[in-house]
């Protein structure tokens, strides 16, 4: 993926972050999940009281793109607003996101500054991955 693709898919994940409903942790996190066919659906982390029911942002943006028909992604750029390191996902995310991606995935990560961007294969985030398939 070249880099202004990538800077493309990190305003718009920074864009989501600002919808963010983070009042327990104050840690506004963004995604945005490009689809293979160039869609792309945002998502945002949505907190709850009963910290449990917590929604990630990476989550969020896949089950926006699987709730609408599309189960096929090329890569997810994922951002905070309230951080300067880059904001990996989760082990619920990462395997989230290994039940629709292959290994090869691109995991686009970002903190609040441009030097913070990494990216990452999927399966170096979660080696050894479950799957029934």
């Amino acid at each position: 993926m070249n880099e202004a693709k990538q800077l493309s898919l990190f305003h718009t994940a920074r864009s989501a972050a600002q919808h963010a409903y983070a009042p327990y942790s104050n840690f506004r996190v963004g995604a945005a999940l490009l689809c293979a066919d160039g869609t792309v659906y945002t998502g945002c982390n949505v907190e709850n009281a009963a910290y449990p029911l917590c929604t990630c942002a990476e989550r969020t943006a896949i089950c926006k793109a699987v709730s609408e028909g599309n189960r096929t992604f090329s890569a997810i750029a994922i951002t905070s607003l309230d951080s300067a390191d880059a904001c990996l996902p989760c082990g619920s995310c990462r395997q989230t996101l290994a039940e629709f991606c292959t290994d090869d995935f691109l995991v686009i990560v970002q903190g609040d500054s441009a030097d913070s961007v990494r990216a990452y294969r999927l399966g170096d985030l979660i080696p050894a991955v479950f799957r029934l398939n």
